[in-house]
């Protein structure tokens, strides 16, 4: 048993020595791993400099000029000539409908014209024949052939024959500016593109019943464009029109400068919220865009900006590549503030003096050493 356990610890203590001999030959190897040497690469030393003090605002991209179609007369969709992103003409037939009973009305105001038109030649025709009897009696009541009587019986007939006339006219007047009416509701059946542009919304379809007032479609002037920004009300005696900004409208992927064309006077009071209009000359915008503006509001700090090609991205986390005293490379995560033309600002993670990488970050691996 003795020489049993003898030889158990012998075989132990040559397991540990094989296995120390293992760990540092292994911790040779890691020290003589070579480090990466880089080359072609562009540094600057991060200094605290004077950023101006912006308020980022959102906003909305809208049309200047848009019209919503509507309906003056309850009917039904019999023809529908459009749909969704088709470009209308000024005056060109989007829809018609079918409403019987303003045709019905039409028809009938028509026939009251033609009535009153014979009732002007009956009243003229009797009027004619009131004053040519007068003219007769009135001879012979000169001659002393008929009694005064007589004479004032025709006068009054020829009185009455003469508003006779007058009532037959107006009549006919009426009628006729009721045909108008009549013909204007009929005409209502036609539904006509009020201005140029593209069509963005159809809520109506073919068949459907409408009634006054019910929206068919939008209408949108598509050469002229405008971001609409929503401002805190605190900025009321601050931004007036020509106050500039920076706009950046996120399906565009940049930014430029633009100036405040337009203030609306009133404020909304559940945001508490005014509305800054700045015109949009920019190929390719849609209503409805998301925007955004950044406007100066006259004071600075002092903060942090690096160029925005020297910030990398990957995923959720945003980073820089950073040189120390040694030339090794590291990469450090950082917070990104607002973005300045061609520059951003950082909020956290860099300090006066950092030297950070700003080209050539695709050939740097971590712990490489930059010349």
């Amino acid at each position: 048993m003795r020489k049993i356990g003898f030889y158990i610890v012998a075989l132990l203590t040559v397991a540990l020595a094989g296995t120390g001999c293992s760990n540092k030959h292994e911790a040779g190897k890691t020290e003589n791993i070579p480090v990466v040497t880089v080359k072609g690469v562009t540094l600057e030393t991060v200094k605290s400099t004077v950023i101006p003090e912006l308020l980022d605002v959102v906003g909305s991209v809208r049309a200047r000029t848009s019209a919503m179609v509507s309906t003056r007369i309850p009917g039904t969709i019999s023809v529908l000539r459009v749909r969704e992103g088709d470009r209308v003409k000024k005056g060109q037939l989007l829809a018609q409908l079918d409403a019987q009973e303003n045709q019905f009305t039409a028809s009938v105001a028509t026939a009251g014209i033609d009535e009153a038109r014979r009732g002007v030649d009956e009243a003229q025709s009797r009027k004619k024949l009131a004053d040519s009897t007068f003219d007769r009696y009135q001879n012979l009541y000169n001659e002393q052939a008929v009694s005064r009587q007589e004479f004032d019986i025709r006068q009054t007939e020829k009185e009455v024959a003469a508003q006779a006339v007058a009532r037959a006219e107006s009549r006919l007047k009426q009628a006729q500016e009721g045909a108008k009416a009549s013909s204007a509701m009929s005409d209502y059946t036609r539904i006509n593109a009020p201005i140029s542009g593209v069509i963005t919304s159809k809520p109506a379809d073919l068949g459907a019943t409408v009634f006054p007032g019910q929206p068919l479609m939008t209408i949108e002037d598509e050469g002229s464009y405008q971001l609409e920004l929503a401002l805190p009300e605190s900025l009321a005696t601050k931004v007036k029109p020509g106050t500039p900004l920076q706009v950046t409208v996120d399906a565009f992927g940049s930014s430029f400068a633009a100036k405040i064309a337009e203030i609306v006077p009133t404020a909304d009071p559940a945001s508490r919220t005014f509305v800054a209009k700045i015109p949009l000359n920019q190929n390719g915008l849609k209503s409805g865009m998301f925007g955004r503006g950044s406007i100066t509001l006259g004071s600075s700090l002092n903060g942090i900006s690096v160029p925005k090609k020297a910030v990398v991205e990957r995923g959720a986390l945003t980073s820089v590549w950073t040189v120390d005293k040694e030339n090794i490379a590291h990469i450090r995560l950082v917070k990104v503030g607002r973005e300045m033309s061609e520059r951003c600002e950082i909020l956290s993670g860099l300090s006066d003096g950092d030297r950070i990488v700003v080209t050539g970050m695709e050939k740097i691996t971590e712990a490489a050493k930059v010349e």
